[in-house]
């Protein structure tokens, strides 16, 4: 199933009517015209799962290596998914399925950093009264 442009019809003129980019962010097998907003679109799931992860580490409090390496692979790992099995892009078209798997990666792992422990220190930390 492929989401190509309705077309919509006003005043007997028949114009091609662009799906949202959310539009097709959310539906399997999209076409990508602008590769531009196939990119924010990785860039800005990588953004969002970052703050849920760190949310979620944050409750279950996960702490040091194991916390990291789950994000890292869990983080890779959803998003490799959305672009080789849900969108079904050509990697090739964006350098490789390595340049797709590091988009955003970074500043998705400094969100997800600062969430985590802020999340973490209000309803785990107890500080020491021995001062």
């Amino acid at each position: 199933m492929s989401t190509k442009p309705k077309l919509a019809e006003k005043n007997g003129t028949i114009k091609a009517k662009e799906l949202s980019v959310w539009t097709r962010a959310i539906t399997a097998n999209s076409e990508w015209p602008d590769k531009d907003e196939f990119l924010d679109v990785i860039y800005w799931s990588r953004q969002v799962l970052g703050i849920i992860l760190g949310i979620i580490w944050g409750i279950f409090p996960l702490k040091g290596f194991l916390g990291l390496a789950l994000f890292f692979i869990i983080n890779a790992g959803i998003l490799y998914f959305y672009f080789s099995n849900f969108q079904c892009v050509d990697e090739e078209e964006y350098g490789g399925p390595w340049e797709l798997t590091k988009e955003g990666f970074m500043t998705s792992f400094a969100g997800f950093l600062v969430t985590w422990i802020i999340i973490y220190t209000g309803l785990h930390y107890e500080p020491d009264d021995t001062l």
